[in-house]
């Protein structure tokens, strides 16, 4: 029997897709095209291999991070091995040393957003865990991924939500290796800014670390208050018990989802809309209704990705384009 291609050799393959005329038919240039939301997306688990080296590189030339080899060395070239459970000591022991200080948090984060724009991304729900470092507070790190992603939303290239270029939105994590009291001030953080970028709360983390009874009285203020919630769950059968199933969904989550970040896995959104396509024959039209089916469940109005559908739909009724891939 003919060997089934892993899902890394499946990225592979989309990856490497020939692009015909854009708009034509479902293939790489029209999944990026396609007007998308991002609905899950760490920032730590996005940066590129590259940005992670121009970091290293700022730091070492100011005397820091001495200890660290350049990411383009250390980082795994071959998806096929990282797994939930493998990829934690790569933050833990890499990424997280990169980004101490205000400086590292906002180059890489401007990064993370420009990557996802240049993927047909247009709006944008990025999550992140408040962390503290000998140089940044909690608070401090909040400030300057708020200020970043500021910057991003009133300066997006055009006054008409057609020329804007990406709209984000927050969601501010609590680590599941986090003491209660911890996660309270990611909730009054979180609180401080809602409405104002910030949308919602986040449990994640290595699964099997921490118990997330302890996390119900953090979890419900910040429902309480008027913020979303998505939690990260049963990614691993050994916390997958019943205590802590229930517990989660007592919470009552607006979303459930499990981890897959592109600056790890390697596969962008606009691969993940090919893979979608080409192991499930969707369409053209299809795709544009994965894309609407993600804009009703966002955490915040997504105006502009809405007008960019309406647009994209309409080119594609003119270019009478075959809902086939």
């Amino acid at each position: 029997m003919p060997r089934t291609p892993g899902a890394d050799e499946q990225r592979t393959k989309a990856s490497s897709q020939i692009t015909s005329t854009p708009l034509s038919v479902v293939d790489k240039a029209f999944v990026k095209a396609l007007p998308k939301a991002e609905l899950h997306a760490h920032l730590s688990g996005s940066i590129s291999a590259q940005t992670l080296h121009e970091l290293w590189e700022r730091r070492v030339t100011k005397g820091e991070c001495l200890k660290l080899q350049d990411p383009l060395d250390v980082m795994p070239s071959s998806r096929e091995d990282v797994n939930i459970v493998s990829f934690f000591p790569i933050f833990d022991g890499y990424i997280y040393q990169l980004l101490n200080d205000v400086e590292s948090i906002q180059y890489a984060t401007e990064s993370v957003i420009a990557d996802f724009a240049r993927d047909g991304v247009a709006y944008l729900e990025l999550r992140t865990t408040p962390r503290e470092s000998l140089s940044t507070s909690r608070a401090a790190y909040v400030e300057a991924v708020h200020q970043v992603v500021g910057r991003h939303n009133l300066f997006t290239g055009g006054e008409s939500d057609q020329d804007r270029g990406i709209e984000v939105r927050l969601i501010l994590s609590i680590d599941r290796s986090m003491a209660p009291e911890q996660a309270e001030e990611v909730v009054d953080l979180a609180l401080k800014h809602k409405g104002d970028y910030v949308v919602g709360v986040d449990l994640c983390g290595n699964p099997i670390k921490g118990d997330v009874t302890s996390f119900t009285p953090a979890i419900l203020r910040a429902k309480a208050q008027g913020l979303h919630l998505t939690v990260h769950f049963a990614e691993v059968p050994g916390t997958a018990t019943e205590l802590e199933l229930s517990t989660i969904l007592s919470w009552q989550p607006d979303r459930l989802g499990h981890t897959d970040d592109v600056g790890i896995f390697g596969s962008p959104l606009s691969n993940e809309y090919l893979l979608a396509a080409m192991n499930f024959d969707l369409g053209a039209q299809d795709l544009v209704g994965l894309s609407r089916s993600a804009a009703s469940i966002t955490f915040a109005d997504c105006r502009v990705l809405k007008t960019k559908l309406d647009r994209f739909e309409d080119t594609l009724r003119l270019a009478d384009v075959p809902d086939q891939h």
